[in-house]
């Protein structure tokens, strides 16, 4: 990577941060895109999804909402949306791993309700909260406290790590509420929970790989004995 590449680099991930901080202090342009009542604007499995008290929850276990991979709910109201901040607050019980899609796509198979796409993950156990995962799409693209980029082969790297994965992880509650954030702005991704940047990913793939727009759309995973999330306050900002 040549040093005009790097400067640039460097330079797209400041102003991300910079961004994803004023954001945290200013509400204006944000907009509910929940209503809190029920899953207008919303779309999934029924006997997977569902609103109680002010939340979206989704559910699975091993009897009557077995499922054998993993399931979205996703937004339908824009379905290509590109540059955008988001906030929400999350809570997930029992093991549990789930996430954002976002840039998303819907995936071809047996199953409906199926996506790929970037992914703000989190999970029960903190192991994964705030990394940025590629749904069907590369696999892990930054893990927790680094600046990671794909480069235009194809390679993933890790530009500079800022925090060690303990230290993300001790900021975040287990079994209790958590407020996630995501900055997408060009091919600049900065994820944040409670407050604090947990992975910051570039991706310089080429066009053809990388997303410009997609869907949005929440994860139930795959696994043994079930699990629940809870999401709430979700508001969006599109630039």
């Amino acid at each position: 990577m040549s040093k005009s590449t790097i400067r640039t680099l460097f330079a797209a991930v400041f102003l991300a941060a910079l961004a994803t901080s004023a954001f945290a202090q200013d509400d204006d342009g944000f907009v509910s895109i929940f209503n809190g009542k029920d899953l207008t604007g919303w779309a999934g499995d029924s006997n997977l999804w569902s609103v109680e008290n002010g939340c979206i929850v989704g559910q699975t276990n091993d009897t009557d909402k077995k499922i054998t991979q993993n399931q979205a709910l996703y937004y339908t109201e824009d379905q290509e949306i590109g540059d955008f901040a988001i906030k929400f607050d999350y809570k997930i019980s029992n093991w549990g791993n789930s996430g954002l899609y976002y840039r998303g796509w819907f995936l071809e198979g047996p199953e409906k309700f199926r996506m790929g796409g970037y992914q703000g993950d989190f999970d029960g156990s903190a192991t994964y909260s705030g990394i940025m995962y590629g749904e069907a799409f590369r696999g892990i693209l930054a893990n927790l406290g680094t600046v990671s980029r794909v480069s235009p082969e194809g390679k993933i790297e890790v530009i500079q790590r800022f925090a060690t994965e303990q230290e993300i992880r001790d900021n975040v509650k287990i079994e209790d509420w958590n407020s996630y954030e995501i900055v997408a702005k060009g091919f600049v991704f900065v994820h944040k929970i409670n407050g604090k940047v947990t992975s910051v990913f570039v991706d310089e793939d080429s066009d053809d790989v990388r997303r410009k727009s997609g869907v949005l759309g929440w994860q139930l995973h795959v696994g043994d004995g079930g699990m629940r999330v809870e999401v709430k306050n979700i508001r969006l900002k599109k630039f």
